[in-house]
C-alpha cells in the first residue's frame, strides 16, 4: 500500500454472541451499577450464538473508515490458528489493508465472549500478551486511531508516542480500552497530551479522572485539560457530547425504533466522527455522522452489519428530524 488515509491501532478478537434468556438485571435504585445474574451452578439455556470475527475497538473503526471510503489499514496480532485466519478473510472482505497484521507462533488468537441479555451486553475478555512492536517501514498515514492493547503495551504506547513527536502532521484520535484506562492517565501521558481526538463514554471518563461527576460538561473540560485537542464523551441514549476548548455541543440520539441489540454502538460512532473531520467537517457534521451510523449499527446483531457508507450517511441526515442536530449548551 502506497498510502494510508486511516490507520488503526489495537487488539483484534473473535466474539460469539450469545442470546441469553434466563438470567436477570440487578441495578441500583437509579438505574446504574447493574449486574448480570445467572444461576451459580445450573444450566442456563439460550437462544443463539452469532460468531462475529475482526471484531475489536479498532477493528472496528478501521472497517467502518473503510466503508466510509478511506483508505484503511489495522495493526493488530493474530495467533497463527483458525480465529486469526478467519479475522484476516473478514478485514480483506471490508478492504481494510492486513500488511501490519503480525502472525504470532505459540499465542492463541484473542477469543472474546459476548453475553447478550435485553438489550445490553456483558463481555468476557482475555486479551493475549502479543511481543508489540511498532513497524519501521510505515508509510506516513494522516491519521492513527488508537485503543484497546493488552496491559503489557506500555512500552509499544511509548514507541507510538515518540512515532507521534516525528511526525507532527499525523493526526491521532485515542479512544483508550478497559486495560488503557487501567493503566492511568499518568503512564499514557504522552499519548494524551498528543491526541487530536479522544472520545470515551461518561463513566468511562469518570473513571479516568477518578471523580464521581455526573456533569458531562465538566468532565469535558478536565478531560481537555489533559491535552486533546477535541473531546468527545458519549452517554448512550442520552447522546453525545463534544469540546474543543471553545464550545461544548451537545447531540440528541437519533430515536433507536427497531433496536436490537448495543455492541459495537460506540465503535461506530467513534469512526464516523473521526472519519467526518479526515474530510474536513465541522465538528457539529461530525457528530452527528457519528450518531447516524450508531443508530444504524444498533439495529443488528455485532458491530459490522449496521456500518454506513457516505451516501447511506447522507441519505440518512437528508431524512432526519430536523430536532436532531448539535446545540451549544455554554
Amino acid at each position: 500500500m502506497n498510502n494510508i488515509d486511516f490507520l488503526a491501532i489495537g487488539d483484534i478478537a473473535t466474539e460469539p454472541f450469545i442470546k441469553i434468556k434466563d438470567a436477570e438485571a440487578n441495578c441500583d435504585p437509579d438505574g446504574n451499577n447493574c449486574k448480570l445474574c445467572l444461576n451459580y451452578g445450573g444450566k442456563i439455556p439460550y437462544e443463539s450464538a452469532t460468531v462475529c470475527h475482526a471484531v475489536g475497538n479498532s477493528s472496528n473503526v478501521a472497517i467502518g473508515a473503510s466503508r466510509l471510503g478511506l483508505n484503511s489499514c489495522l495493526i493488530s496480532y493474530i495467533g497463527n490458528d483458525y480465529s486469526g485466519k478467519k479475522n484476516i478473510e473478514q478485514l480483506n472482505s471490508e478492504k481494510v489493508n492486513t500488511d501490519y497484521i503480525s502472525t504470532t507462533d505459540g499465542l492463541e488468537s484473542n477469543y472474546h465472549y459476548v453475553l447478550w441479555y435485553g438489550s445490553e451486553h456483558t463481555i468476557l475478555v482475555k486479551h493475549t500478551e502479543f511481543p508489540y512492536s511498532f513497524p519501521k517501514d510505515l508509510p506516513e498515514p494522516k491519521w492513527i486511531y488508537l485503543s484497546s492493547l493488552a496491559e503489557n503495551s506500555v512500552s509499544y504506547h511509548r514507541e507510538i508516542s515518540q512515532y507521534l513527536d516525528s511526525h507532527p502532521e499525523v493526526f491521532l484520535a485515542f479512544s483508550p480500552g478497559t486495560l488503557q484506562i487501567k493503566l492511568g492517565i499518568e503512564i499514557l501521558k504522552n499519548i494524551y497530551k498528543n491526541t487530536n481526538v479522544f472520545l470515551c463514554n461518561r463513566s468511562e471518563a469518570q473513571t479516568l479522572l477518578k471523580i464521581n461527576e455526573n456533569d458531562i460538561p465538566k468532565l469535558l473540560i478536565k478531560m481537555h485539560e489533559l491535552g486533546p485537542k477535541i473531546v468527545v464523551i458519549t452517554d448512550g441514549i442520552n447522546g453525545s457530547y463534544s469540546y474543543d476548548g471553545t464550545d461544548i455541543l451537545f447531540m440528541k440520539a437519533f430515536p433507536d425504533e427497531n433496536f436490537v441489540e448495543s455492541t459495537g454502538a460506540g465503535d461506530s460512532f467513534s469512526g464516523a466522527f473521526v472519519v467526518a473531520l479526515f474530510l474536513e467537517k465541522d465538528i457539529p457534521t461530525a457528530l452527528m455522522w457519528g450518531a447516524a451510523n450508531a443508530k444504524s449499527v444498533v439495529k443488528h446483531v455485532g458491530p459490522h452489519k449496521g456500518l454506513l457508507s457516505r451516501d447511506e450517511i447522507a441519505e440518512y441526515l437528508k431524512n432526519a428530524p430536523k430536532e436532531y442536530t448539535p446545540v451549544k449548551i455554554n
